[in-house]
């Protein structure tokens, strides 16, 4: 039997243009580019559409606007399957979005829009109502960072108090952001103890912790036992063409892992893998982290081995990064 998950927190539409990789952005200039995508986004449709491609009952929980681009979203993701009753439309809200730039065999770059985003702040979960819940971005919604995080603090204690497996994906801290003014390392020193499963990029750590990129995959490494030391049960660090490495904490920490772990404990205990990244010619990478933490907790919803769950995290991110499985909106 396969658990339930609920995946809660940041949604938007991303608008992606095809580019060439000359475009530049020159005052006054018409630069030509080709025909734009438009795709829901963010870790709620990204990951929560992952694991129902996968067969994991999901629900959708998250904030968008009273626009016509939230009606798309909606539309789109309940005509996937997806469970959307927890989706709620914010009156007077704009639906985020966020601008993709994404040069071919390039990494993407954000132009982001916070927009109903803004409002979130978790109080509409049912945690017991799923077995994992799995929140994406806080960097990216304010309320979750708002006090040194408490918001977000209390939301993973109530998960964990009703049994369920807390789950928790990072974005990157942008750079003169208002997240940028918030101290990362208290706030994940009070929050991760209450994670279990922790799936950031190394990007994402990097810019909210402010430290210096690895250079090796032996600091990679490193970098993951330094989170697993903030009390997370497992973590995924994903860290693009070097791959990702999967980490777990011992059998007494995954032992008070909510419903997902209860009987898996010891199986699940003191791993570690190493998985390379796709060497696939077309590099997409939008998507692909949450892919990964999608491949991941189905291991963890389907109760597969730590391993197992590894390889699909690779396989996913991989699919993803081919140009798999993103569907446009009708606008």
């Amino acid at each position: 039997m396969i658990l339930r998950a609920a995946v809660i927190g940041h949604i938007c539409a991303d608008l992606c243009p095809k580019l060439s990789g000359d475009e530049q952005i020159i005052p006054g200039a018409i630069v030509e580019v080709g025909p734009m995508a438009i795709v829901p986004g963010g870790c709620v449709a990204n990951t929560g559409r992952d694991l129902y491609s996968l067969g994991a009952p999901v629900q959708l929980v998250a904030d968008i606007g009273d626009d016509e681009l939230g009606s798309s979203l909606v539309h789109v993701l309940s005509e996937s399957g997806l469970d959307c009753k927890g989706i709620r439309r914010v009156c007077g809200a704009a639906t985020s979005y966020s601008l993709v730039f994404e040069p071919p065999g390039r990494d993407r770059a954000f132009w982001h829009h916070v927009g109903a985003n803004a409002s979130f702040d978790g109080a509409r979960v049912r945690p017991e109502k799923a077995d994992l819940v799995h929140l994406g971005y806080p960097a990216i919604l304010p309320a979750m960072y708002a006090v040194g995080g408490e918001t977000l603090r209390s939301l993973l204690a109530r998960i964990r108090q009703a049994g369920a497996t807390t789950s928790l994906d990072l974005s990157t801290v942008a750079t003169g952001s208002p997240a940028a003014r918030v101290d990362w390392g208290e706030l994940l020193t009070r929050t991760v103890p209450l994670v279990d499963v922790l799936s950031p990029s190394v990007d994402d750590v990097v810019s909210a912790l402010r430290i210096a990129r690895p250079a090796s995959l032996a600091e990679t490494r490193e970098l993951g036992r330094r989170l697993l030391g903030l009390g997370a049960a497992v973590v995924l660090l994903t860290d693009g063409a070097r791959g990702m490495n999967l980490i777990t904490a011992n059998a007494d920490r995954l032992g008070h892992s909510g419903r997902c772990f209860a009987e898996r404990a010891g199986e699940w205990a003191d791993r570690e893998f190493f998985l390379p990244a796709s060497k696939s010619r077309h590099v997409v990478t939008t998507g692909a982290g949450d892919a990964a933490t999608a491949g991941l907790l189905y291991g963890v919803l389907s109760a597969a081995s730590a391993g197992k769950a590894a390889s699909l995290a690779a396989e996913l991110a991989a699919f993803k990064v081919d140009g798999g499985g993103r569907s446009a909106l009708s606008v």
